[in-house]
């Protein structure tokens, strides 16, 4: 099996207010001396063929095209990588004179984080680009070039109505996007967003959910189908990298608060970009010994083909009987379905997905 690469850019031109991913500001020199350091991380990193490299951010397209192309020339000498080679992009970092760039440096696929094409909506967010440059960005990527495009849209943003939700659909149907991450807003804590002023503004839950399912049945009307609780793809334009995330595959992983996967252990990376720049990579062991029954149920719960019951009964000696149970019980509620794999969660079950879980995990668990 072939492994994944993730690369954490933390530099921000400005941290968006709802979010709590490591991020900091950065000129040129240090974007420069922080590509050095990665160089040097992966020259130690294990030996590994890899089919799949994701740069991540913070705003991996703050960086100079040349600078991202030494990364994806490494990763082709030093790991074989030959696949998908993804970077994530603010619309307003980019011109069609760096996007040719990139796509001449390797990469293949380009995943804008949109969340909105409304301006109202945008602003609340804290966005730098308007609905106009998210939307020629798209159509630059697709000119330069790049096949392989997604678009993040971020539903019950404060103040959002099903009216802006029509309007950001509306303009994402003109647009050549294979693949759609929609992410439900979370508040984190500590972000300026936890705040109860902000929290007063968000739709009800009952409004939340009725976006949630009419992007899922707007996306499927536009060819791209939910493959998990978050993301919708044309046939065979899913990111194969987050599929190794959520199929357990190995990744390694690099740069500050990089998470990695290798040989069943998981482990991190400090989130200090000064420690790092002065050659500390700060690798920290988070579980040498995941338990794979609970990850296997967690992650594989998220992907529309869900798990294959029969399989674990076996791999894991369970109480077929308690399962078969409380699959019936899902089924009539509406909450799972039959599906490529065996059993996954509904649309109306993604919803509810942490309440399923925990079902599913005081059953199974008990029985190891």
């Amino acid at each position: 099996m072939k492994t994944g690469l993730y690369l954490h850019i933390p530099f921000c031109a400005r941290k968006c207010p709802y979010c709590d991913f490591y991020s900091c500001g950065g000129n040129r020199d240090i974007q420069h001396r922080y590509i050095d350091r990665v160089l040097e991380e992966m020259s130690e990193a294990p030996i590994v063929e890899a089919d799949s490299l994701y740069l991540g951010g913070g705003t991996p397209s703050l960086l100079l095209p040349e600078e991202l192309a030494r990364v994806t020339a490494a990763c082709r000498e030093r790991f074989a990588l030959e696949g998908e080679v993804t970077l994530e992009a603010n619309p307003g970092t980019v011109t069609p004179q760096a996007l040719s760039k990139l796509r001449e440096a390797g990469f293949n696929r380009i995943s804008f984080g949109v969340q909105s094409f409304v301006s109202e909506e945008l602003q609340y967010l804290g966005r730098l680009h308007s609905a106009k440059q998210a939307a020629d960005a798209v159509l630059a990527a697709k000119a330069a070039g790049f096949d392989e495009i997604s678009v993040d849209l971020m539903l019950g943003i404060p103040g959002q109505t099903k009216e802006g939700l029509e309007q950001s659909l509306a303009v994402l149907q003109t647009l050549p996007v294979t693949h759609l991450s929609a992410y439900l807003l979370k508040i984190e804590p500590g972000t300026p967003f936890d705040d109860p002023a902000i929290i007063s503004l968000l739709p009800d839950e009952e409004t939340t959910c009725a976006l949630y399912l009419r992007t899922v049945e707007a996306a499927a009307s536009m060819g791209l189908l939910q493959y998990e609780i978050s993301n919708f793809a044309r046939p065979g334009s899913e990111s194969r990298h987050n599929l190794k995330y959520w199929q357990r595959e190995p990744y390694l992983a690099f740069g500050p608060s990089a998470h990695g996967f290798l040989n069943g252990v998981r482990y991190t990376h400090k989130s200090d970009l000064t420690a790092y720049l002065a050659g500390d990579f700060g690798i920290l062991c988070e579980d040498d010994h995941p338990n794979e029954l609970e990850e296997t149920l967690m992650l594989g719960l998220r992907l529309t083909k869900g798990l294959s019951f029969d399989a674990l009964v076996n791999r894991f000696s369970l109480d077929g009987a308690a399962i078969d149970r409380l699959l019936r019980q899902l089924i009539q509620a509406g909450l799972m379905q039959p599906s490529a794999e065996g059993f996954g969660l509904t649309p109306q079950g993604f919803l509810v997905s942490n309440s399923i879980l925990v079902e599913w995990l005081s059953l199974l668990l008990p029985q190891l």
